[in-house]
């Protein structure tokens, strides 16, 4: 695909604790840190297409393999504006997947050349939206420019109007904790297994870019159409993150969903 921004993130569902006050909020993080059900997640904030989801612990083995995950999607070449939280984890996930060995010139006529350095690539833009919290309530947002600058930050992001931020990957959040209830907030199906959330959030990945309607990627129609009834006509044409993003060209049944046939992968040899 190509897509001009990336927004990243990761949830865990027992940091609810912290607002029932069970645990307090330093002990509720030094938990979760340990716990290896976080959920991963990258999206396309234009047509809203869930790019990747993983579940593993909060560590740069994790950050690695959703940054590997998404850019194979990616069309080559392409090399989106990257917009998360301030887990440092993402920026050397990002160096590593953007990166070049660049020869440093010389600051002096004698002694040895200095050793070449692994730099972003030029057109590698990455900012952070640093949130910070006391008493439980923001109290200030700082935007952080890591690779590139804020020029070229913004200049991706005037097109549409909009700003550093990462809104779109928080809503993404709610949604999943709506539909899966493996990580929702104070419920009683709580996951057993990592193996069991990782099939809920497989089936919810397809059902969130296919089967799901999106009001904010719907279209307008060139004329109204009438309804069943006496209703008002119908004005907008409804779309899925994966209409929108140029996938498919209708919105797909749940039927569809499960009957669809995948191509088999490849298989080892001998079988």
């Amino acid at each position: 695909m190509q897509v001009s921004q990336v927004q990243l993130d990761e949830l865990f569902a027992v940091v609810s604790q912290v607002k029932t006050g069970q645990v307090s909020e330093a002990e509720a993080i030094e938990r979760v840190s340990r716990s290896p059900h976080w959920v991963w997640v990258a999206v396309d904030p234009e047509s809203e297409l869930l790019l990747t989801i993983d579940v593993g612990e909060r560590t740069l083995m994790l950050a690695q393999r959703l940054l590997h995950q998404a850019v194979e999607v990616l069309a080559p070449g392409c090399i989106p504006l990257f917009l998360t939280d301030g887990l440092k984890e993402y920026a050397t996930a990002l160096l590593t997947h953007f990166g070049q060995w660049v020869q440093p010139s010389r600051r002096q006529a004698k002694g040895p050349a200095p050793k070449p350095r692994w730099m972003p690539v030029p057109e590698l833009l990455y900012a952070q939206v640093v949130k910070q919290y006391r008493c439980r309530g923001l109290v200030r947002v700082r935007h952080r420019i890591v690779f590139g600058t804020l020029a070229g930050v913004k200049q991706v992001l005037a097109p549409r109007g909009w700003h550093i931020n990462t809104a779109f990957i928080e809503r993404v959040n709610l949604t999943i904790r709506q539909h899966v209830a493996a990580v929702g907030r104070r419920v009683m199906t709580l996951c057993k297994g990592e193996e069991g959330l990782h099939q809920q959030l497989a089936f919810y990945h397809m059902y969130y870019n296919f089967c799901l309607p999106h009001a904010s990627v719907r279209l307008p129609l060139p004329q109204p159409e009438p309804t069943n009834g006496s209703g008002s006509a119908k004005q907008w044409r409804s779309q899925t993150p994966a209409m929108a993003a140029g996938l498919t060209d209708h919105v797909w049944t749940l039927r569809e969903v499960l009957l669809f046939r995948v191509p088999p992968w490849p298989q080892p040899a001998g079988r």
